[in-house]
């Protein structure tokens, strides 16, 4: 669904990734685990389109969109809830959500039921079903956190990119978080998610890459990683439940 091969990026003369390969199956969940500075905000931005790619190829459900812009990538299905959740403040919750929709308004994306699709995504996030004509910016860190991942879920996309959904979250609102995580995924959803809590993301995913200095060192099944003693002693100890 999701197939990046030899992807090379950087910020000016600074390259980030060196060559990175990975692949996100259909109805998959793959995670993307590595520490702070390894490169996984770059591997994101470079997928969704806000940072062109030097080389390598990025193909979405067997289109080659490498190097367009977001907002034709948007179209072409990748959702993208990016780190630091950038909701739209002055906007309401439900104006955030149809902003999600709005390829699929305009026809560049199949329409299908975006009225329906807007009552799914608040049932599977109640708290905004609460907060409906709340000014975004008004809503607390953990909810503009489930706002952000509402809005992805509204594109009704191929693949949806989560970036640090838990990061400066609480952790009962992180769990909250991952249980929605986890509900996507039954729902058949694919996602790439990165996170900062190594366990927890290789707790809901399916296949897992380990990005170090800009290269994947590792990759294999979330739970062969998990057991992994290299892995663990690297990402998964530190109080990471």
């Amino acid at each position: 669904m999701l197939t990046i091969s030899n992807l090379h990026a950087a910020y000016g003369k600074v390259e980030v990734l060196h060559g990175i390969s990975l692949e996100v199956p259909k109805g998959k969940v793959v995670t993307l685990v590595g520490s702070n500075g390894a490169g996984k905000t770059t591997t994101m931005r470079a997928i969704s389109g806000m940072l062109k790619p030097r080389t390598g190829t990025i193909m979405l459900a067997g289109k080659d969109v490498t190097g367009l812009d977001s907002h034709k990538i948007a179209r072409a299905g990748l959702a993208h809830s990016p780190e630091g959740r950038r909701v739209f403040a002055t906007m309401s919750v439900t104006d955030n959500l149809l902003l999600g929709a709005f390829p699929r308004f305009t026809k560049a994306r199949p329409r299908g039921d975006i009225a329906h699709d807007l009552e799914k995504a608040l049932e599977l996030f109640p708290r905004l079903k609460e907060r409906q004509t709340q000014l975004a910016g008004t809503l607390s860190g953990g909810e503009q956190q489930m706002l952000a991942m509402a809005r992805a879920v509204m594109l009704n996309p191929e693949v949806i990119l989560l970036d640090e959904p838990s990061m400066g979250l609480a952790p009962i609102l992180v769990e909250e978080v991952f249980r929605i995580i986890m509900r996507l995924k039954q729902e058949g959803m694919t996602m790439l998610l990165v996170e900062q809590f190594a366990a927890a993301a290789l707790n809901v995913a399916d296949y897992g890459y380990v990005l170090e200095n800009g290269r994947i060192s590792v990759h294999g099944p979330a739970e062969k990683l998990r057991n992994d003693p290299a892995v663990q002693a690297a990402y998964l100890g530190g109080g990471q439940h």
